[in-house]
């Protein structure tokens, strides 16, 4: 028991430093005003539910999607890359979102699915060693962004982010407690040099 309390401090110090390491290492990548973000060739996706245990739909999803119309009908990324969780045959985080997004006028030939996008580390990592990509726009609110990208940067990826619209912190707290623990695997992750559960052959965006 005595060494309790000291353990307890150093946790919470611990995922203080990886929170706000991560946070400062990519300040100056990650864009909430369309006019300053610059032009990629591909625009990264992160998936998420579209739909919550209540059957209502998931702002996070929702905001994405507007975020990833925006970016592309205003011609600051060509084409699209969605990757989530399809880990499950009733479960397509990839096709819902890409569904949404041709029902919003994106063309179906500009979208690219990636189905094994089960960790933020998983997709980042697979659009370089699958879909030889080392420069796209990540989509995806800012929490999230910024761990993505701080990853992407110890991967050797040039990438920038454009941050959707976030949600009230009453329907989000959840999720926003999970982030701090998600920051410190991070780290771990890194000192283990984990890899994606699944590489798989190379597939070319056009």
């Amino acid at each position: 028991m005595k060494y309790l309390f000291p353990l307890s401090v150093f946790i919470v110090f611990f995922i203080c430093v990886a929170n706000n390491s991560i946070k400062r290492s990519v300040q100056n990548k990650v864009f909430s005003d369309l006019n300053l973000i610059q032009k990629n060739k591909v625009g990264l996706v992160l998936g998420t539910s579209k739909y919550l245990k209540n059957g209502t739909v998931n702002l996070y999803f929702k905001y994405r999607i507007d975020a990833t119309v925006e970016l592309y009908k205003n011609n600051k990324i060509e084409c699209i890359l969605i990757s989530g969780d399809n880990s499950k045959e009733d479960y397509d985080e990839p096709t819902d979102f890409k569904n949404e997004l041709i029902s919003k006028g994106i063309p179906e030939n500009k979208i690219f699915l990636d189905y094994a996008g089960f960790r933020t580390l998983d997709s980042v990592v697979r659009a370089k060693l699958v879909f030889g990509l080392n420069n796209f726009t990540l989509i995806s609110q800012q929490f999230h962004n910024e761990r993505a990208l701080y990853l992407a940067r110890k991967n050797g990826i040039n990438a920038i982010a454009y941050n959707a619209k976030d949600v009230p912190n009453k329907y989000g707290i959840k999720v926003k407690i999970r982030e701090y623990f998600a920051r410190t695997k991070v780290f771990i992750d890194i000192l283990f040099k984990v890899k994606p559960k699944f590489i798989g052959p190379k597939i070319k965006i056009i």
